[in-house]
């Protein structure tokens, strides 16, 4: 009843677009589906009836027909033939590290140098040091590097040089590193 006193103070210019928005929305409200409740955590998800079938096909095949199912599904697929884990993959993995052990250990070409930390009383000659060492370096640029320690001075560098590096920078106060 209160519906029909609501219409009669509508206007007549508003009626039509009232009737235009009342099939659409039919149209929503039937196109909207119910939702559907997601089962609870624990239980297994229902299984569509399509599914169910090609699984109890599958488990009624033998080993030499899963074999074959396998082979026709990664050339149908454009499968890669993925390698076989064996079931004791842990133990396996542990016997190289054993050879490595064996094997002579690798020759270090490259070190890298590190200025760890300086001695405040040298800082300044440190600078100048760093900036005599360095390429491309300005005495802004060298009391920024030296500031910011812990760093890296220089690496991949051969023995030789990094000796060389490691001497001049700790005659000046600085405690250097090579890795």
């Amino acid at each position: 009843m209160n519906s029909i006193t609501v219409l009669r103070k509508i206007p007549i210019r508003q009626w039509r677009s009232i009737s235009r928005c009342a099939p659409l929305h039919q149209e929503v409200s039937e196109a909207v589906s119910p939702i559907s409740i997601p089962p609870p955590e624990g239980i297994d998800k229902p299984v569509s009836a399509k599914l169910e079938k090609i699984v109890s096909d599958i488990t009624n095949l033998s080993l030499l027909e899963v074999s074959e199912l396998s082979q026709v599904l990664k050339r149908r697929l454009n499968l890669p033939d993925a390698p076989v884990m064996p079931m004791g993959g842990f133990t396996m993995a542990a016997a190289p590290a054993e050879e490595e052990e064996a094997a002579p250990k690798a020759v270090k070409t490259n070190f890298t140098v590190k200025l760890t930390k300086f001695d405040d009383k040298q800082k300044v000659a440190l600078i100048k040091e760093v900036k005599n060492l360095l390429e491309g370096f300005n005495l802004v640029q060298a009391k920024k590097f030296v500031e910011s320690a812990p760093t890296i001075v220089k690496a991949d560098i051969s023995k030789d040089e990094a000796e060389k590096l490691k001497e001049a920078l700790t005659k000046v106060g600085a405690e250097i590193e090579i890795d």
